[in-house]
């Protein structure tokens, strides 16, 4: 039997990661609340701030649209959208300017050919790919090795080298997503789209928001970790 097969003490390093993917969603889930209750002195809406930041960087072929869901706001540099959740599309409050300046920094990025967005554009097939994967080549080889296959070791390796690739996805998307949040509050200040006292809390809600993209790269590069510990060295147990 493979060393991992069952409950064993590597187990820590999943429970580590989803305490720290629930810490950080908890902490973006009550910043979030208490933001989008709290109307800006500015009187815009969130599709209004988004409409005002892209023309005011000379962006005109990129459109604003509303998208159902909730928190589904997210730019896409195919179809040249930043498509923004029904609730911040229309509301007012600080959390919903803050969430459409973000992706207008993604906008922006796309515009100015911000080497990092290229690169996690670029690599989503393959991070899909290895993401969709990983795990069936990490079951089948385990089963095949436990019937004595040379193939199971095989098929172990490689489902940890996709696993790697959606990790990858992962690392590569923080850069991206903090430098759009740095564009998104220097925006706001620099078109006086919020207060300047308004600009610490959507500061705030973007540094909660970034925790959540840290907490999920933190988890899968345990869980990375745990597969190299157990399978990396494609060693049985005796």
């Amino acid at each position: 039997m493979y060393y991992g097969y069952g409950m064993d003490p590597t187990y820590f390093l999943v429970l580590i990661g989803a305490m720290l993917c629930m810490a950080a969603s908890a902490k973006m889930t009550g910043t979030f609340s208490r933001f989008s209750r709290i109307r800006s002195a500015s009187g815009l809406t969130g599709q209004e701030v988004a409409r005002q930041i892209l023309i005011a960087n000379g962006i005109y072929d990129v459109s604003v649209q509303p998208v159902a869901g909730q928190l589904t706001d997210h730019y896409d540099p195919s179809k040249k959208t930043v498509n923004l959740s029904e609730v911040i599309y229309q509301s007012g409050s600080i959390a919903a300017i803050g969430v459409a300046a973000h992706e207008c920094g993604h906008a922006i990025q796309d515009n100015r050919d911000y080497l990092p967005l290229r690169l996690r554009t670029a690599i989503v097939p393959v991070a899909n790919i290895g993401a969709n994967l990983s795990w069936p080549l990490i079951l089948v080889g385990l089963l095949l090795a436990q019937s004595g296959s040379l193939m199971g070791g095989t098929l172990l390796q490689a489902g940890i080298m996709m696993f790697g690739l959606a990790v990858l996805f992962q690392l590569v998307t923080l850069p991206v997503e903090f430098n759009a949040s740095s564009r998104a509050l220097k925006q706001l200040e620099q078109l006086n789209l919020l207060p300047p006292e308004e600009i610490p809390s959507a500061r705030a809600v973007l540094g909660a928001a970034a925790l959540t993209y840290v907490a999920s790269a933190a988890s899968s590069l345990l869980q990375m970790l745990r597969l190299v510990l157990l399978f990396g060295g494609n060693r049985r147990r005796d």
